[in-house]
């Protein structure tokens, strides 16, 4: 269902307009997610990324970006019990999309992206959750012939896991809300192939 609604939001690219197909992979970092899906503590640091982007061009260096990421890794989870330590597969899907915005105009380009999106996250076997993320990033593309280039790609990633706001006082014309807000940070670096239509 989150593809499908992707795929209906992307802008309809004009003739001649430039699509970019970019297949990554990479690393993240601070898995506190695989934490909150397995409910134990967990020693696992980070985990391989894999994953792919749609971009259309806008024209004057902005983009609409689309990006699905899945990482994945099989931990060790304590048993509250007696016995020897379980062990489960976590998995935690990303669909985001927004903008980019790249700078000069020949050779590389370094910019920054903003993106929105949805996180799905769960052990194999239990029911997943899914979560609001916000996602900001940046790094360089480098074209390596007409129809071809590479990208380094950094992103900072915070998915809210359990978000509480209520009115905490209110007077005329003025309320003051409390919000309680439990978010999870992660760190990506990624390394891209672009490919040009």
């Amino acid at each position: 269902a989150l593809a499908a609604m992707s795929i209906f939001a992307l802008p309809v690219p004009a003739p001649g307009q430039t699509i970019e197909v970019v297949p990554l992979a990479g690393y993240r970092f601070n898995n506190d997610l695989f934490e909150v899906a397995a409910n134990r503590p967990i020693d696992v640091d980070g985990a391989p990324v894999v994953g792919g982007a749609l971009n259309v061009a806008l024209g004057d260096g902005r983009w609409f970006e689309s990006l699905f990421t899945r990482q994945q890794a099989d931990v060790t989870v304590p048993r509250s019990g007696p016995g020897p330590p379980a062990r489960a597969r976590v998995v935690v899907d990303q669909l985001l999309a927004g903008g980019r915005q790249e700078f000069g105009v020949a050779g590389a380009r370094p910019f920054f992206t903003g993106l929105l999106g949805l996180t799905r996250y769960g052990v194999d076997g239990d029911d997943a959750e899914v979560r609001f993320t916000i996602g900001a990033g940046g790094g360089v593309r480098v074209p390596v012939q007409r129809r071809i280039g590479v990208r380094l790609d950094s992103r900072v990633l915070t998915t809210f896991v359990d978000l509480d706001a209520r009115a905490a006082a209110c007077g005329p014309g003025l309320c003051l809300v409390a919000v309680d807000a439990n978010v999870v940070w992660q760190f990506e670096f990624t390394a891209d192939v672009i490919v040009v239509f």
